[in-house]
C-alpha cells in the first residue's frame, strides 16, 4: 500500500472540534488497527472493496479504519458507561483505496450513544453538520435527505415471507441489487440458477423443519471442503447467507400491486413537508399504517425548523441511500452547491442497530456524523 501522509489538521478543524468539546462532546482517539470483521459485517460493499486488511501472527484479520464510527462505537461499548447517554467528538485519519487519490485522509465527527429523543437528536446532528460547513465557508450547502426507517417501516407492513422483508431492508443502499429483488418476487421468486434449485428447495424444507440443524449443517460442509473465509466473511456467515438463499426461493410470489406500492414509495422526493403529504396520501390510498414513522419523521422536520434550519431547502428523498449498511433511520448528505453529490463535505444519520450487531445484550440508539476536512478545505483555500 501506498499512502501519502495526511497534512496536519488546519486550524479550523481544531477550533471546530474544540468547540464540540466544550458542547459536552468527549474527544476521543479509537486506535487505527482495527478488527475487520465489524467492517466487512456492517459496511456496504463499496466501502468493503476499499478496505485495507491484513492478518496478525494469530491468524485474526485487521484493518486500518475505514472509518471512525465503528472503533468510536466499540470503545463506548468496552467502557463503563456502556448503555448511558454519551456523546463523543473525534478528529484524525481513515483509510480507503481510493485510487489516485491519497488513502490516508481526515475525518472529523460526533457520534453521540443512549439518547432517546430521537427526533431532536437527529436535527441536532443535522444542525450541527450545517454549522461546520459554515465556518469553512460554505454559507448555503445542498441539504440531500433520507429515511431509511420509513422503507423498513414500508416492508414490515407488507405481507412478505421474513427472508424477503430482511433482504429487502438490506438491499436498500444497493438500487440494482434492491431491483432484481423486486424481480424475483414479482416473477414468482425463484433464484434463477436452475442448478442449485434442487439444493436450496432441500434446505428450505430442512429450515422449516429444524433451523438450527440446518445451519450447523451447511457450516459443517463448508468446514469439510476446508473453506475457512469467503471475501473476509467467516463460514457462519457464508452459511447464513446460504440459508438466506434457500428462504427466498421458497417465498411467495409479490402481487404487481405491491411492487407499484413499493416503486411509488420509492419514488416520492420534494422538501420533507411535501414528501410527509405526500407519504401520508400514499399510505391511505394503500391502506397501511405507518403512523409511527411518520410522526417522527415530522417532528424532526419540527426540531430543524426550530433550530433555525429552513425546512424548504432540504431536498428529501425516500430512495436515498448510503454506502454504508448499518444506517437505519435518518441519512443526510451537505454538498458543495453544483458539486458531485456523491462526494458530500458532511455526512451522518442514525444507526440505531449498530451496538447490538457489536455485542451490545439492550439495543442502544445512536447518531453521529462526519466531516470530510480535506473536501471541507477546498473551500478555504480557493479564497
Amino acid at each position: 500500500m501506498t499512502a501519502t501522509k495526511t497534512s496536519p489538521p488546519d486550524a479550523r478543524a481544531e477550533t471546530l472540534v474544540a468547540a464540540y468539546e466544550r458542547a459536552g462532546y468527549r474527544r476521543v482517539a479509537p486506535a487505527i488497527l482495527q478488527p475487520a470483521e465489524p467492517f466487512l459485517d456492517l459496511s456496504g460493499e463499496d466501502i468493503r472493496k476499499r478496505m485495507y486488511l491484513t492478518t496478525d501472527p494469530e491468524g485474526r484479520e485487521l484493518c486500518l479504519r475505514p472509518d471512525l464510527t465503528s472503533p468510536v462505537s466499540r470503545d463506548y461499548l468496552a467502557s463503563a458507561e456502556a448503555g448511558r447517554p454519551q456523546s463523543f467528538c473525534y478528529l484524525g485519519p481513515v483509510f480507503r483505496n481510493r485510487g489516485a487519490a491519497a488513502a490516508e485522509f481526515l475525518q472529523a465527527g460526533i457520534e453521540s450513544f443512549g439518547r432517546t429523543d430521537t427526533a431532536a437528536a437527529d436535527a441536532e446532528m443535522l444542525a450541527l453538520g450545517l454549522e461546520a460547513t459554515t465556518q469553512y465557508g460554505f454559507a448555503a450547502p445542498e441539504i440531500r435527505m433520507g429515511d431509511v426507517g420509513l422503507f423498513a417501516a414500508l416492508v414490515a407492513a407488507l405481507d412478505l415471507a421474513p427472508a424477503w422483508k430482511r433482504r429487502l431492508v438490506k438491499d436498500f443502499n444497493r438500487k440494482t441489487n434492491l431491483a432484481q429483488d423486486l424481480d424475483r418476487l414479482t416473477l414468482g421468486g425463484g433464484n434463477g440458477r436452475p442448478e442449485h434449485n434442487g439444493v436450496l428447495a432441500a434446505l428450505a424444507q430442512h429450515l422449516r423443519d429444524a433451523p438450527d440443524a440446518a445451519h450447523a449443517l451447511v457450516s459443517d460442509l463448508f468446514s469439510i471442503a476446508g473453506i475457512a473465509t469467503v471475501g473476509g466473511r467467516s463460514v457462519g456467515e457464508i452459511a447464513e447467507r446460504f440459508l438466506e438463499q434457500a428462504a427466498l426461493g421458497a417465498s411467495a410470489t409479490l402481487p404487481q400491486e405491491m411492487r407499484v406500492l413499493i416503486e411509488r414509495f420509492l419514488a416520492i422526493a420534494g422538501d420533507p413537508d411535501a414528501a410527509a403529504a405526500e407519504l401520508r396520501a400514499l399510505t391511505a390510498d394503500a391502506k397501511i399504517k405507518l403512523d409511527a414513522a411518520l410522526d417522527l419523521f415530522e417532528s424532526r422536520t419540527g426540531f430543524l425548523a426550530a433550530r433555525g434550519v429552513d425546512v424548504g431547502r432540504i431536498q428529501f428523498a425516500t430512495g436515498l441511500g448510503s454506502g454504508w449498511d448499518y444506517y437505519s433511520g435518518l441519512i443526510f448528505k451537505l454538498s458543495e452547491p453544483g458539486g458531485d453529490p456523491d462526494r458530500p463535505l458532511v455526512a451522518g444519520g442514525r444507526y440505531d442497530g449498530m451496538l447490538t450487531r457489536l455485542g451490545s445484550p439492550n439495543p442502544i440508539p445512536a447518531v453521529g456524523f462526519a466531516l470530510w476536512i480535506e473536501r471541507l478545505g477546498i473551500n478555504g483555500a480557493a479564497r
